[in-house]
């Protein structure tokens, strides 16, 4: 099962946050395997990070309740609120996967949030540019609760345009880049 986290960071925990990056990094190398995307989002300027996207294939949602709450950052206060959801893999292939590769270009976490009837189930036209795509959906799998993309692209305003606007009761637009540790 494929699950969708976003540890979104607490205002004022930068230095925390610094403090338990090795921590951070060793924990997410246990799930080295399971991980399908991974990486900090960022402060308009790109300067500071704003939370922890992690896009992971695990056994049930007990599992990912336990990635998302055992998380070093998530137990030592660096983080506001956490969003975890089922996820399903619309590429069926990793960030690592990724054509256009890590560096090069723009970078955004394209968060729609549900309301009434699924929509963007389909792949848009200019797959390409997807770095990950996918509905967020309910525990068990059964109703969609909104579209999570990671994409390349100039601007945050193509970016968002990877969504359909009026399908949404709420569209996120953040700076993403690719994570892990450091080679």
């Amino acid at each position: 099962m494929e699950f969708f986290v976003y540890h979104r960071d607490r205002p004022g925990s930068q230095a925390l946050r610094k403090e338990l990056l090795e921590e951070h990094w060793s924990y997410m190398d246990r799930y080295a395997t399971e991980m399908i995307a991974r990486g900090p989002t960022l402060s308009g300027d790109g300067g500071r990070p704003t939370g922890s996207v992690h896009i992971v294939d695990l056994a049930d949602p007990a599992a990912a309740r336990a990635f998302a709450f055992d998380e070093p950052g998530y137990q030592g206060g660096v983080y506001r609120d956490v969003l975890l959801r089922r996820w399903r893999n619309m590429l069926g292939r990793t960030m690592w996967d990724f054509p256009g590769g890590r560096t090069g270009g723009h970078r955004y976490l394209v968060l729609g949030l549900g309301s009434g009837q699924a929509a963007d189930l389909a792949l848009p036209p200019d797959r390409d540019e997807l770095i990950a795509y996918g509905p967020l959906l309910s525990d068990d799998g059964a109703t969609w609760l909104g579209t999570a993309a990671l994409v390349r692209a100039p601007d945050p305003e193509t970016a968002r345009a990877v969504l359909t606007p009026d399908r949404y009761a709420e569209i996120e637009v953040h700076n993403w880049q690719f994570g892990g540790r450091p080679s």
